[in-house]
């Protein structure tokens, strides 16, 4: 039996009118996020009486997370209330606003993005967004998001606005505006992370201190314009500042690269960074010279898939042997800075919200395709989500970004499609994939990805077939057996608890 300690209620006394409106979350299982955006939504005075709906083909997960945000809700003496089903459909009538916060595949086909390509010396860090990893779990979430897509169109309320907080988001997103006919705003917190980073590496004491504009496509959006103290820090100025920190100049040696070699830096990690680019990760000596082992976001080998494992397996032990768990404090100071909540706060109360959205570009960055979907600034209240115009990416910056939009059409089609040729062509030209591999090695690394992913891939059913068969009758073209040129042992649950370490904290 799940228990809480002791919490003194924060009841939230007020004259706002109170509103009433469905919020839905599809994988709703995904706990600590699930939990996180419900906080926020509810730290907002005005929504105290909106109901959630949570949806989870995962049951034991959706039970879990249902019960730890009805006793934070009750703690804190509110009247919103929570229905749960794995009846998504039922979950998604009448919502006005739904978040997508899936996993297709969960860590079962996780494992698969990151091993198989190790196989042909594909070394990924995370592979969610691009790289081999990247462009198969998109197929998985394309699939699936179109039928998300579907049920909203017919059970949600007119004009629902799906928030899609999965990766790789920006293939999800294009996909659901593309194909899906739902409107669509992809939601991501890097350009949030390396905010407080030109913070700290120019002195200033808070973000408020620095004015930044971000644009490009998401984990490859560029900090086009960064002022403090009254003035515009060039690009020189904010890499010797980089290059003379003590912690970033050893974590983000990537990042630090490009700022010198593009004039820009980038809003993503170095983990992340380094494997969107053909340059980093494809000589499996020079590695580590690029990355940082002190946490795996700075480029570990497979270091999102292992703290995903650790961090699955403590939350089944933790929420399941009844350990005690502090409810959330719904108060202003513990919000914290993703933009769901205060997005659908400007939409319903009028009040201004800045961010940065992922949305379909549409000129708003004028050296991108029109039909790609870009992050870039944007301002809500209750005319809407709106972005002013950003104009041009310096050259290098758009030609960075422009590579991968070329790889996301091509997977957002394949997967819409599947049209397996399309795929096979997207890792021809994604930058690290066809840096490190041949032809005739991507056709047999494709083969052997869509055969493991098969379950989660409808879209495929003759491709697979057409792939088992190519590979039960050979010859094969070898694989290099490898391990990875930084990776470490997935730890076991025992080993966390002896070393006191909680991975879902981000340690």
């Amino acid at each position: 039996m799940l228990r809480y300690t002791e919490h003194d209620p924060t009841i939230i006394k007020t004259s706002f009118p109170l509103m009433s409106f469905r919020i839905a979350f599809i994988g709703a299982g995904s706990g600590g996020f699930t939990r996180k955006l419900v906080s926020d939504l509810l730290t907002v005075p005005e929504f105290a009486d909106v109901e959630f709906a949570f949806t989870d083909i995962n049951k034991c997960n959706l039970d879990m997370v249902t019960r730890i945000c009805r006793t934070d809700i009750a703690a804190n003496g509110l009247k919103a209330t929570i229905t749960a089903t794995t009846d998504r459909r039922e979950a998604l009538k009448g919502a006005r606003y739904v978040f997508v916060v899936v996993r297709i595949g969960g860590i079962e086909a996780f494992a698969t993005d990151i091993d198989i390509p190790l196989k042909y010396g594909i070394d990924q860090c995370v592979g969610d967004t691009l790289c081999a990893g990247g462009i198969m779990y998109g197929q998985r979430g394309i699939a699936a998001i179109l039928d998300f897509c579907r049920d909203i169109r017919e059970v949600a309320a007119p004009g629902c606005i799906l928030f899609n907080y999965a990766n790789p988001m920006a293939m999800l997103t294009w996909a659901a505006n593309t194909h899906g006919g739902v409107r669509c705003v992809g939601l991501c917190h890097g350009v949030q992370h390396g905010h407080q980073q030109l913070v700290e590496v120019l002195g200033a004491k808070s973000k408020a201190e620095v004015d930044i504009v971000c644009a490009g496509i998401n984990h490859q959006t560029w900090y086009v314009s960064v002022q403090y103290q009254g003035r515009r820090i060039g690009g020189e100025e904010l890499l010797a500042a980089f290059e003379r920190h003590p912690q970033y100049s050893r974590e983000e040696k990537v990042r630090i690269d490009m700022l010198l070699r593009f004039g820009a830096y980038s809003t993503e990690s170095n983990g992340h960074l380094s494997e969107y680019l053909p340059w980093y990760r494809k000589r499996p000596a020079e590695i580590k010279n690029w990355i940082d082992m002190g946490f795996w976001i700075h480029g570990e080998t497979g270091g999102y898939l292992r703290v995903s494992t650790e961090g699955r397996n403590w939350f089944e032990d933790e929420f399941s042997a009844g350990r005690e768990i502090k409810p959330f404090a719904y108060t202003p100071e513990n919000r914290s800075e993703e933009h769901g909540s205060r997005i659908i706060e400007g939409l319903e109360t009028g009040r201004l919200y800045r961010g940065h959205f992922n949305v379909v570009n549409r000129g708003t960055i004028t050296n991108l395709p029109d039909d790609c979907v870009i992050e870039a600034p944007g301002y809500v209240d209750r005319n809407g989500i709106n972005l002013p115009r950003v104009g041009e990416l310096p050259l290098g910056c758009a030609a960075v970004c422009n590579v991968s939009v070329s790889v996301q059409r091509l997977a957002v089609e394949a997967a819409a499609t599947g049209d397996d040729k399309l795929l096979r062509q997207a890792f021809m030209m994604d930058p690290l994939t066809g840096a490190v591999c041949n032809p005739p090695e991507i056709w047999q690394l494709v083969d052997e990805m869509l055969v493991a992913g098969a379950k989660w891939l409808p879209q495929y059913r003759a491709a697979i077939k057409a792939a088992k068969a190519r590979l039960a009758k050979g010859p094969r073209i070898p694989a290099r057996a490898s391990a990875g040129a930084a990776r470490l042992k997935t730890r076991s649950l025992a080993e966390l608890h002896r070393e006191k370490i909680n991975p879902r904290a981000g340690h």
